[in-house]
This record gives structure tokens, C-alpha cells and sequence, in this order.
């Protein structure tokens, strides 16, 4: 992908239909996600009549602060952007709200995730629906020109198994760029990580203190290198503290706030049948592999380095592609990563609402073999009937069988591929 394809206008987003849905039956919706994900460009795109304010210019926002009520109580129907910004808003909405509950009245946007804080939950409970819009998806990167996937997770719990539908692609490029669209226009490896410094500044700066009240700021630069530096890992999270001179429910309350902002997830245990067995401690992933890199100050992967550097990049990038398809999924999905004390494990296991699971294996290599399969083995024995697919993402150009319900895929059917029943 060239430079000027990245930086096309206007991308498809597949969680539109999601957030339309929402407007017809709902008074309140919120898109939330994290800065620059394209929250601004698909809120002005789903606008229609209703009036668009946003909370970065200034006088709005002051506006927003000294009267909410009366802000509100000016126009029949709006958007709002950047709503973390002003959070007393979200009081006058529900006045509003009450007195004419009409669908779709209110579009918000909030570059955090506003659903976790007492003041949302207890004042729109009931009247808001939130939709989540992470960085680019491959997917949509891709689309409308090729055969771009939007119900990738689906179609696995249906029984259908992606094959690649072209070849293995720019899987390193890709993996770097991330999905951010500011990033995806600067044309080097240089110029997108003078970017993501840029990006955390601001977040750590002005965003952070806008939605959480924290001490010793200074040291959240510090800490979200080292927490880089673990991404993909059980993190011990007393040891990362101490070497900052933060204790361990300090060091949490600073990963809330982290995830509040869309920079990272922690990824529960999957608890089977044999709980005795298996690992609590969560993992930490972050959910945007070109911020990732950034942080790691990793512009390039040769074919002399090692792949251990590209190993946690890549199993970043899967997870938030996976994520990005959970996100306007037909049904609701959890993700877990599986591990027992006999070190055979899952990068990721996804459970519907049913109980049904998916597990997902990442690795870097263009090769798999018998052994990349014995966690996913282990944790098709543990959920029985409820094992719909297990497969390894590899760097290959052929989906190849491995036993029953067991499949090497590559990774580039995570943005083109055609399915196919797992019978055939």
C-alpha cells in the first residue's frame, strides 16, 4: 500500500450498520474509542440533521462546562464529540432524554470508555447504547476492492474455515503500520513514530487528565514503555512498579486509566473444567500493533533479526484485528487466552454467548508442524462439544488440515479470504 492509498479520505466502516441500528431505537448513542480512530469522521458521516458540536473547540467546550443544561436545551437533536471532555453534559442529556424520548436524539463520541465510569451507568442507564470504534481493521483497509472479510469470527462459529483468497501479502508492513489512519498517511517508519510520540503526548497530557485524577503524571511515559516491553506476557505487576518506585494498586489505577483509553487490554485466563490446572494471572495486550512498535522503537524487522522482536508485534496485531471483528459482530464474544501449569497454551480463545470456542494460535514462522497444535489439542479436549475450530495464524499461503477441527490459516485471511465448510 502506497502512501497516498493509506491517506485516502474515507475508509468503510463495518461497525456503521451497528451504530444505525442503535439510531433507530435508541435515544442515546455513544462511539466510543480511542483518539484518531475515525470516531469524528463517522459521527459527521451519520449526522444527518442533527446539529455537530464538538468539545475541542473551546468555547464549545466552555460553554459545555458553565451550562450544560442550557447547552443542550438549545437544539432539537445533536452530536457531540469529544463528550469526556464536559462529563456534566451527560446530566443535562438524560433531562432531555426524559422529557422526549425520541430515537436517536443524541449521538455522542468520547475517546474513553465512558461506559466504566458511575456517572454514565447511573444517569443514561437504560437510555444510551454504546458502540465501539477501534483503529482500522485490515478488513477495511482493503475493502471495497478486494474480498475484504467483515464476519470473520462468525463464520468460524458457523463451521466455515478461511482459505486465503490472494497471496501472503505485506504481513511486516502491515503489522507496523497498525491501524491508526494519521499513521497510515506518513509514508516512513520515521515519520509514523514522530506520530505516535505526538499521540501519547497529547493523551498523557491533556487527555489522561481530563478523564482521571492522577498523581505523579511523569511517570505514565515510563510506564507505558515498560509495559511495552511485556505486551503478550504475565505480568507481575509489584515487579514493574518497583522498578519505578510505584507501588501495585498505583501501578492498577494508571492500567485502568491506560485502558480506558483504548491503549491496552488485560486478556483473562479461560477457565475450563479443570480449574485447578490452569493460570489466573491475566496477559496484557495492546490493541494497536503501530503504537506498539513505536513504543518498542521498532521501525523495520530484517530477515537477520530475531523473530522474538516480531513475535509479540505480531500476536499484538492479531489480537486487535480479532477484537475489531468482535466489535460488529452478529453476537456477543469474550476473549481469553488459555494456559496450564504444563506450559501448553492458546494466544486466544473466543467464547460466544452460547459457550460455543474458537481457539486462536499465532505464529510468526511460514511453517507449522504437529507441535503448534498441542495447546489447541488441550483445549479442544477440555470443552468437549462446545469446540467449534482451532487454528494456527501462520505467515504461509495455504489453509491445510491437521486433524479434526484443527487448521493451519494464514494470516491474510484475516483481511481477504474465501470460506469454505470445514467438511469440504
Amino acid at each position: 500500500m502506497t502512501a497516498q492509498e493509506a491517506s485516502r479520505s474515507l475508509y468503510p466502516r463495518f461497525l456503521a450498520p451497528r451504530i444505525e441500528e442503535a439510531l433507530a431505537d435508541t435515544p442515546v448513542v455513544l462511539i466510543s474509542g480511542p483518539r484518531q480512530s475515525g470516531k469524528t469522521t463517522l459521527a459527521r458521516q451519520l449526522a444527518g440533521a442533527r446539529t455537530f458540536l464538538t468539545l475541542d473547540h473551546e468555547p464549545t467546550l466552555r460553554a459545555a462546562i458553565d451550562d450544560p443544561v442550557g447547552l443542550v436545551r438549545g437544539f432539537d437533536a445533536l452530536v457531540i464529540d469529544e463528550i469526556q471532555r464536559a462529563p456534566r453534559l451527560l446530566l443535562a442529556i438524560k433531562q432531555a432524554v426524559d422529557a422526549d424520548r425520541r430515537p436517536g436524539r443524541f449521538l455522542l463520541t468520547g475517546s474513553a470508555n465512558l461506559m466504566t465510569l458511575p456517572m454514565v451507568a447511573d444517569s443514561l442507564a437504560g437510555r444510551i447504547e454504546n458502540q465501539v470504534l477501534l483503529p482500522l481493521s485490515q478488513s477495511e483497509m482493503v475493502a471495497p476492492e478486494s474480498r475484504a472479510v467483515q464476519d470473520w469470527i462468525d463464520r468460524l462459529f458457523r463451521g466455515e474455515i478461511p482459505h486465503p483468497a490472494a497471496g501472503r501479502g505485506e504481513i511486516v508492513d502491515r503489522v507496523l503500520r497498525g491501524g491508526y489512519p494519521e499513521a497510515l498517511a506518513r509514508a516512513t517508519p520515521r515519520r509514523r513514530q514522530a506520530w505516535a510520540r505526538q499521540y501519547l503526548d497529547m493523551l498523557i497530557q491533556r487527555d489522561i487528565r481530563d478523564l482521571a485524577r492522577l498523581d505523579k503524571l511523569e511517570h505514565l511515559p515510563r510506564l507505558l514503555a515498560m509495559l511495552a516491553q511485556v505486551s503478550g506476557q504475565l505480568c507481575n505487576f509489584s515487579q514493574l512498579g518497583g522498578q519505578i518506585g510505584l507501588d501495585h494498586k498505583t501501578i492498577g489505577k494508571y492500567l485502568a486509566v491506560f485502558e480506558q483509553m483504548y491503549l491496552l487490554q488485560r486478556v483473562p485466563a479461560w477457565a475450563g473444567t479443570t480449574l485447578g490446572r490452569l493460570v489466573r494471572t491475566p496477559k496484557l495486550q495492546f490493541i494497536d500493533s503501530g503504537l506498539l512498535a513505536a513504543l518498542l522503537e521498532i521501525g523495520d524487522i530484517s530477515p537477520v533479526q530475531s523473530r522474538s522482536r516480531f513475535g509479540p508485534l505480531l500476536e499484538s496485531f492479531v489480537f486487535g484485528e480479532l477484537l475489531k471483528f468482535c466489535t460488529w459482530s452478529e453476537r456477543r464474544h469474550a476473549m481469553y487466552y488459555y494456559r496450564d501449569k504444563s506450559q501448553r497454551e492458546v494466544d486466544f480463545v473466543i467464547e460466544n454467548t452460547p459457550g460455543d470456542i474458537v481457539g486462536i494460535e499465532v505464529k510468526s514462522a511460514a511453517t507449522v508442524g504437529g507441535s503448534d497444535f498441542s495447546g489447541l489439542r488441550q483445549l479442544a479436549l477440555l470443552s468437549g462439544q462446545r469446540f467449534r475450530a482451532g487454528l494456527v495464524l501462520y505467515d504461509g499461503d495455504l489453509t491445510l488440515p491437521f486433524g479434526p477441527g484443527l487448521w493451519a490459516v494464514p494470516l491474510s485471511t484475516l483481511w481477504q479470504a474465501e470460506f469454505r465448510e470445514a467438511s469440504a
